[in-house]
């Protein structure tokens, strides 16, 4: 087994998630007053993203984030902890302000092809049958956020792949497929 360290949900190997699982609550890292956010449904597409833009705990080289319908996120404690972190990003994250935890990205742009979708880091549920990461996105991403170093990537990419995380420098292509479609039926090439 390789030694790269990924993500600690992911690096002693992952844990499938429950099927019917109906979701959870995240807690941010505060040690009292914890902002509080319930999720009604289970999470999709979870994966290892090594972005610079997704929070990440500390030592992780990728986050691990899944996406959850919009109208399935409520924030149910201490929504005025909350503050988004970049109002330019496409993806409004929201962190608590006290301990910069991300607890759920929104994207507002009903243009955007992931409209109506909210991005949340299941590892801060203690409850447990969340889907599993299922692959990895963004990974040359980690060499700009300082997780890996260029000579490194080939031994993150085999651990990766020995992690079941088939890597890519995007999304996966169902997802890539969804944006595309999306992008083409805005354009009528497709009806």
């Amino acid at each position: 087994m390789s030694t790269v360290a990924i993500h600690p949900s992911v690096d002693t190997g992952i844990k499938k998630g429950t099927p019917g699982f109906a979701g959870g609550t995240l807690h941010c890292n505060c040690q009292k007053d914890k902002v509080e956010v319930r999720i009604t449904s289970n999470v999709a597409h979870n994966h290892a993203c090594g972005c610079t833009k997704c929070w990440k705990p500390a030592g992780a080289a990728f986050s691990v984030v899944g996406v959850v319908p919009r109208d399935k996120v409520e924030v149910t404690a201490h929504p005025e902890k909350l503050q988004v972190v970049d109002e330019n990003a496409a993806i409004q994250r929201h962190a608590c302000k006290a301990c910069g935890t991300h607890m759920y990205g929104r994207i507002e742009n009903r243009d955007h092809p992931f409209y109506g979708l909210d991005f949340v880091h299941t590892e801060l549920s203690n409850d447990k049958g969340w889907e599993e990461p299922r692959f990895a996105a963004f990974v040359s991403s980690v060499i700009e956020g300082g997780g890996a170093k260029p000579e490194q990537m080939d031994d993150v990419r085999a651990r990766l792949t020995e992690l079941g995380l088939a890597p890519h420098d995007a999304l996966n292509p169902p997802l890539m497929d969804a944006i595309a479609a999306h992008i083409a039926k805005r354009s009528g090439v497709l009806k």
